[in-house]
């Protein structure tokens, strides 16, 4: 018997050209084009979220429909009353991402797995992801959060509309999808590491 195959890890996120992702744990910029586009991506998948990205969406919004809802934080799993409590609110506590990953293996729709922050997540989260969504918001804002760099092991496999062009909003805020994708290791090599860290306490 041949075993499961394993799970896609993506990374989603919206940035500014210049990576700014939030501001005061909200994003900066209002695009209702790119929170669509976020749901189709992630809708049937479990996703996988800090303590904080989680208390960032409206308590009428959380869960997020459709999806087993996973936040890695260290104080959701510190006690049982804080692990019964996180449950009640609709979520899965895990201690760290490692253990999100896994028990997003486990979820419905676990074929493909969704990181969707914040900052501390995605660096780690990166060691693992083959796949990055990233939505690009063509506007200058100041922030305190920001993206990671893709550097030249991702390659942009496709943008919509291509590079240099641009879709708008109704009030004129323009923004682009770009799909990036691990580039695959030579052969024979050894790409692998554990990713471990949480995202706040």
């Amino acid at each position: 018997m041949s075993a499961a195959p394993e799970p896609e890890v993506a990374v989603v996120w919206a940035q500014t050209p210049d990576r700014v992702i939030g501001r005061d744990g909200t994003m900066p910029w209002h695009v209702p084009e790119d929170l669509a586009h976020f749901q189709a991506l992630t809708r049937g998948h479990p996703v996988v979220m800090g303590r904080r990205t989680w208390e960032s969406f409206p308590p009428r919004s959380r869960p997020l429909p459709d999806r087993t809802n996973i936040v890695v934080s260290r104080s959701m799993t510190r006690t049982d009353e804080a692990v019964s409590g996180a449950r009640a609110a609709g979520c899965l506590p895990v201690p760290d991402l490692d253990s999100g990953l896994r028990a997003a293996a486990r979820a419905d729709g676990g074929d493909l797995i969704w990181v969707i922050g914040g900052a501390t997540l995605y660096e780690p989260a990166l060691e693992t992801a083959t796949r990055a969504e990233v939505t690009v918001i063509d506007v200058a804002a100041d922030g305190d959060t920001h993206a990671p760099v893709l550097d030249d092991g991702w390659r942009l496999e496709s943008a919509d509309p291509a590079p240099g062009g641009w879709h708008a909003t109704a009030d004129g805020t323009r923004y682009r999808f770009e799909s990036w994708y691990r580039v695959p290791p030579p052969t024979g090599s050894d790409d692998t590491s554990p990713a471990t860290q949480t995202e706040g306490a």
